[in-house]
């Protein structure tokens, strides 16, 4: 071949060349495909599927209290303050801690029209009050965030067999839900009472139920307290 000849058609090539290389897209400035996978391997997320941010996750469990752990605690003289905590614990998916007097009350002790019953003298006399209780430490208190404090009403306020277990344990950090139940008789400042024994805590205003209450009733009051139901 000419020498010419060589050179045109050199040029030519290069001139080829050239122009297939500016007019084919390169792998990496091509959008991906919705669907595509990366360069690591891993499928990428269509944009309005992306993962959900924590704001989802605290959404669906809004109601919960920080933690999750609720406790209900209670005493109850004659069975309605239990009938009340044990619905709370079943709809709340809380665990309940009875408070028992070590000396359990009797029908009689509880004879308020007896100025000689238990109940009568423990309320002329406040060091009477001091009620010993089986037990007032909780198992993993630490843990729980909200704590629930039943008790019946005694002469308009907190019976005083729950004093013990208030004085007896540390509510700094915990969200606290005075309740009671008594046949006509309101909350009264039984929980204001109850938060100056504990000097800590985050009290609630609570609620009162009467004997029967129903778990409607009950329900519809945790939903206005945030909580998440079962």
């Amino acid at each position: 071949m000419k020498r010419r000849d060589f050179l045109k058609l050199s040029a030519a090539l290069a001139l080829t060349g050239a122009a297939a290389a500016c007019g084919g897209p390169s792998a990496s400035s091509a959008p991906a495909a919705s669907g595509s996978s990366g360069a690591s391997g891993a499928p990428a997320a269509p944009a309005d599927s992306a993962a959900p941010a924590s704001g989802a996750a605290t959404d669906a469990a809004a109601g919960a209290p920080a933690g999750g752990r609720v406790l209900v605690a209670y005493f109850s003289a004659t069975g309605n303050t239990a009938a009340v905590a044990e619905t709370i614990a079943g709809a709340a998916g809380a665990e309940l801690f009875a408070l028992e007097p070590v000396t359990p009350y009797t029908d009689a002790d509880l004879d308020y029209n007896d100025n000689g019953s238990r109940t009568s003298q423990e309320r002329a006399d406040p060091a009477l009050q001091e009620v010993p209780l089986v037990s007032a430490a909780v198992d993993g208190w630490d843990t729980y965030d909200t704590v629930f404090v039943g008790y019946p009403i005694w002469w308009g306020g907190a019976a005083w067999p729950v004093n013990g277990f208030v004085t007896g344990n540390d509510f700094a950090g915990k969200r606290v839900i005075p309740f009671c139940t008594s046949g006509g008789s309101g909350l009264g400042r039984s929980g204001e009472r109850l938060a100056e024994l504990a000097g800590s805590g985050d009290w609630a205003e609570g609620r009162r139920f009467s004997a029967g209450a129903g778990a409607e009733e009950i329900a519809a009051w945790l939903a206005e307290l945030g909580l998440q139901l079962l």
